[in-house]
């Protein structure tokens, strides 16, 4: 007779940490070919990264032993095979059943060989569902603290609003680029911003926004030694993924920088998006420095501050605009 079935108000907030997801499903099913295959999807390597690491951090648990204390978890996958029940495999999602800020995505199935071709089919939407939910949590939470004084100078250097990590409070400035950083030691992020004259559509291109990127990056991100800058790392291959922000065209880039005559090197993404007030080229970029640390989460929160950009035009727009998560 469990209160969370009826429709109250769920109280306490979800626990776990970003990334955390637990699998609820019938053991000899975890353990069968769709289970491997669901396990093997969740804990594939998060692209762009400098070592291996997962997408999530999955725990499994059978359905008799989904008690309270598990259904608090922040991400929950409740897989359900039953030929009475379901005539295709489907995928549905709900939110705040058991506590608040919580997801739970439903799979379900007649049979264990559907939900393995499911699966098969629809991983990038299962992944992208999880991934998306964490960055619009980050997203929420920059809605309600962010460093103000990044804010407002990006305000006015470039006429545009970005809300930035709190903790960035070092910055610099230059003509038509701005840097913010949190100057860590442990797990430094950094985001920066820049803008160019947008002449020709040729412009959103890999090849164009890279040659760009590396052009502003030696001017303007010096290393500790003589000739040394940041640049792209291209030896492990660039991520380029055309997306949509606020129902607009965004390029974004995900892959590795590195210094120039120096040993310093991470992870960073960009979105480029065009200021059709202005015929500019907006670029807004995060990167992260924290060797010998996992990099997952540092990088989701710099690249949730990036969906934060808001264009001339776009001002009045309701500030948090999370990120679709589409089921299909």
């Amino acid at each position: 007779r469990s209160s969370a079935c009826k429709g109250g108000p769920t109280v306490s907030k979800a626990t776990g940490s970003p990334g955390d997801l637990i699998v609820v499903m019938e053991k000899a099913s975890w353990t069968g070919p769709a289970g491997l295959a669901l396990k093997d999807l969740l804990s594939s390597d998060v692209p762009g990264l400098t070592q291996p690491e997962p997408v999530m951090n999955v725990s499994y648990t059978e359905p008799k032993h989904f008690d309270r204390m598990l259904q608090m978890v922040r991400n929950i996958l409740v897989v359900e095979i039953d030929p009475t029940m379901y005539t295709k495999a489907t995928m549905k999602y709900s939110e705040d059943r058991w506590a608040r800020g919580q997801v739970i995505l439903k799979l379900q199935a007649p049979d264990a060989a559907s939900l393995e071709l499911y699966i098969t089919n629809n991983g990038k939407s299962i992944i992208d569902f999880f991934v998306k939910t964490e960055l619009n949590r980050s997203i929420k939470l920059l809605d309600k603290t962010y460093s103000s004084y990044a804010f407002n100078k990006v305000k006015e250097i470039f006429d545009v609003e970005l809300k930035a990590p709190e903790s960035m409070k070092y910055y610099k400035d230059t003509t038509d680029f701005f840097w913010t950083s949190n100057n860590s030691g442990e797990g430094r992020r950094d985001i920066i911003i820049y803008s160019f004259p947008y002449t020709d559509n040729n412009t959103f291109t890999k090849e164009y926004l890279l040659a760009k990127r590396d052009s502003v990056l030696k001017a303007n991100i010096p290393g500790s030694f003589e000739n040394s800058y940041m640049t792209t790392e291209t030896r492990f291959g660039v991520n380029y993924n055309p997306i949509t922000v606020k129902g607009k065209y965004c390029a974004e880039i995900r892959g590795l920088w590195k210094m120039v005559g120096d040993m310093m090197g991470g992870p960073f993404v960009s979105h480029a998006r065009l200021d059709e007030t202005n015929q500019r080229v907006v670029v807004v970029e995060g990167f992260v420095y924290a060797p010998e640390k996992d990099k997952r989460n540092l990088i989701r929160q710099v690249e949730a501050s990036l969906y934060t950009l808001k264009l001339p035009g776009e001002f009045d727009q309701k500030s948090e605009e999370p990120i679709q998560t589409e089921v299909e």
